[in-house]
């Protein structure tokens, strides 16, 4: 038997729903358990039936240093997002405009690199840290944080040149326009929505970068998810306070991605140029 159109549509929109609730369920959890105390959050209470604190917020607002592990995160994410960019923005474009015929083998060794798993690679880069001077420095972290987030910034920076006509590019060099000048006025304006998704896609990569975090510092340096790791002790795990913590952890991700949603979706879907 047919469906209707209508009906089609009522059934996706039902399954979407049921997959954004799934979705969201984990964070609404989160939200709930972080007003609760120590003993409500263990206990078998129904998940709504209780008297709501918020105690557990003010403590990580004012006790536990939250303002500190969250400029460390702003600092890291937006810097290693910058040179992500800037480092990501001549590669893709050498790749996309002048190819070679080994052009395809580097994009996919850059990509194999993220396939390796952070642990095999551990010691030697604890020892190069250790030597340079650089555990426990914000430096250090924006660093390996651009290194772990620049074959994904090379990938889809790529693909987004590719989308931007040769002929614009030739055209303006018949014009007597020089390379600053092409890129400036011309590539990244057309390809400003890749380049806006590809940030904002690192931003979040970073903000949510744990291992490093956790084995490349200890305070000074350490972002928000050495601050959620924090609380697991060997009493433990507090789970109203950790709830606290990480919802103060990722408010400020979302409240970005939410705002732009739109931005992002653009660039991902429709590319540089339409």
């Amino acid at each position: 038997m047919r469906h209707s159109p209508q009906a089609k549509r009522v059934a996706l929109s039902v399954l979407g729903w049921i997959v954004g609730g799934l979705t969201f369920f984990p964070i609404f959890w989160m939200a709930i358990t972080s007003v609760k105390t120590e003993a409500q959050a263990i206990s078998s209470t129904p998940l709504l039936f209780f008297r709501p604190t918020f105690e557990n917020l003010e403590t990580m607002l004012t006790g536990g240093d939250y303002l500190h592990f969250a400029t460390n995160s702003a600092i890291v994410s937006i810097g290693s997002t910058l040179a992500a960019l800037l480092l990501g923005i001549p590669a893709a474009y050498a790749m996309a405009y002048y190819p070679s015929h080994r052009t395809k083998d580097l994009l996919l060794w850059m990509l194999s690199t993220k396939m390796m798993p952070s642990v095999g690679v551990l010691v030697p880069v604890y020892l190069i840290f250790r030597d340079g001077g650089l555990l426990d420095t914000r430096i250090g972290l924006v660093g390996i944080d651009t290194l772990a987030n620049l074959p994904i910034a090379v990938w889809m920076l790529y693909s987004f040149f590719r989308d931007v006509p040769h002929e614009i590019l030739e055209a303006a060099r018949m014009d007597g326009a020089g390379f600053l000048q092409q890129m400036l006025w011309l590539l990244l304006p057309l390809a400003a929505p890749g380049i806006a998704a590809t940030g904002l896609l690192s931003i979040i990569l970073s903000w949510n970068e744990t291992f490093w975090s956790i084995n490349l510092t200890s305070s000074d340096a350490a972002p928000l998810t050495a601050f959620i790791a924090s609380f697991s002790s060997p009493e433990g795990l507090f789970w109203a306070r950790l709830s606290a913590a990480s919802l103060l952890a990722i408010a400020p991700i979302l409240a970005l991605g939410w705002m732009t949603q739109r931005q992002l979706v653009r660039g991902l879907t429709f590319g540089a140029v339409k």
